[in-house]
């Protein structure tokens, strides 16, 4: 197996090849970061728990994450990276397991602690591991097409794992331990081996005293928190109107096709056209739908409430889905000298925004609010999150300016 050092990157013809293995990595974990929202009726009832209670196995996998990430990163720092990423998915497969065995609600928590360690780590290592191998100039298709993978779970995996699930939501976690045990064979013997400059926690906290990089990192959080403050519940705000289990399944397939789209065109335009013209464009159109959504569900006729309830749900699939890419490429671009340090923070503001939105979600829920009113919580994130983005887009242009 061939050994690459990250100046070698430079210069280099881009391939697919060795990120194919890293794409199977990243689609296990989309099948575990979201078939769980499709299953809290079953979970909650078999773990003998409320909905909400049952949404926080996914809040507790991005809290731990959100904590774990940077201090993970950073003490495998100088370890080989092909090394880190098996021993970071071995642990996400493990956990992943106990939660498939757990017997009581507990034991499932812990099992989802084990699974965010290993896949906090996981997260980090992965995208340094593909900006470091890849030119520069091909960074928006290389990060377009391993976090494909996370997407294409949601088109496939996710509905497999809910359609599995109908007989038993221990299923799908069993499924996420196989596709992540392919990977990490297919990582082990497919992927060349990378070293990358170690570091201290110091050293990885310092972009951000960086006002404008901490600001951008909260654009992540404030993204991803709105995006779960309604995904989590999705069955809860589309269940009334479709009661088939063979419908949500559908509707999830959609959703996670909308989300490839989004991903596959914003990875080719912010190769083209400007990072923050794309991602303007996609923050303004998720905050206009979340209040187009919600003033429909809430108004509207059953049957006119029911189709754009769909609307809503697909069109959210392609924002969300169509954010990551010229989000990760915008925040490389304000510390191009640690853009390794960056991402691996930035999949912290990813988990810390995953689980602040499972548990305003479940908050909101708690204190009274309908599942339609979720959307309201949704388009409040979303609304300051526009508002940060312009902040620190306009600080850009002042700092290019002087």
């Amino acid at each position: 197996m061939t050994e690459t050092r990250a100046a070698g990157a430079v210069g280099r013809e881009f391939s697919y090849r060795p990120l194919v293995w890293l794409a199977v990595a990243t689609f296990s974990m989309g099948i575990d970061g979201y078939v769980l929202a499709g299953l809290l009726p079953q979970i909650a009832g078999d773990l003998r728990v409320s909905a909400a209670a049952a949404g926080q196995l996914m809040s507790v996998f991005a809290f731990t994450a959100a904590l774990a990430g940077p201090v993970l990163g950073t003490l495998t720092s100088r370890w080989e990276r092909r090394t880190t990423i098996v021993l970071a998915l071995a642990v996400f497969v493990a956990g992943n397991l106990i939660v498939g065995i757990a017997t009581n609600y507990p034991i499932a928590l812990g099992g989802r602690v084990v699974a965010a360690l290993g896949g906090s780590l996981l997260n980090a290592a992965v995208t340094g591991y593909v900006i470091a191998l890849t030119p520069v100039q091909h960074h928006g298709k290389a990060l377009s097409f391993v976090l494909g993978g996370w997407m294409t779970a949601t088109a496939l995996g996710v509905p497999v794992g809910l359609l599995i699930g109908q007989s038993s939501w221990r299923f799908p976690m069993i499924l996420v331990a196989a596709v992540g045990t392919i990977a990490l064979v297919g990582i082990l013997f497919g992927l060349p081996r990378l070293h990358l400059p170690g570091g201290t926690l110091v050293e990885r906290l310092r972009p951000l005293r960086q006002p404008r990089l901490l600001a951008g990192l909260l654009v992540t959080t404030g993204i991803l928190c709105s995006s779960y403050a309604c995904f989590t519940y999705a069955t809860l705000i589309l269940g009334p109107h479709f009661k088939a289990h063979w419908a949500i399944i559908l509707i999830m397939f959609g959703y996670g096709v909308s989300s490839m789209l989004g991903n596959a065109v914003t990875g080719r335009l912010t190769d083209r056209f400007s990072a923050i013209r794309v991602l303007s464009i996609v923050l303004g159109g998720l905050f206009l739908n979340a209040i187009l959504g919600l003033i429909a569900l809430e108004f509207a006729p059953l049957a006119v409430a029911a189709v754009w309830g769909l609307v809503w749900f697909f069109c959210a699939g392609i924002g969300n889905g169509g954010a990551a890419v010229p989000q990760q490429a915008r925040l490389a671009s304000l510390a191009p000298d640690s853009a390794a340090i960056v991402m691996a923070l930035n999949g912290s503001a990813i988990s810390l925004g995953s689980a602040l939105g499972s548990g305003l979600g479940g908050v909101a829920l708690t204190a009274g609010s309908s599942a339609n009113g979720l959307l309201g919580v949704s388009g409040a994130i979303l609304l300051a999150t526009v508002v940060l983005h312009l902040i620190v887009s306009h600080a850009g242009k002042v700092r290019t300016a002087g």
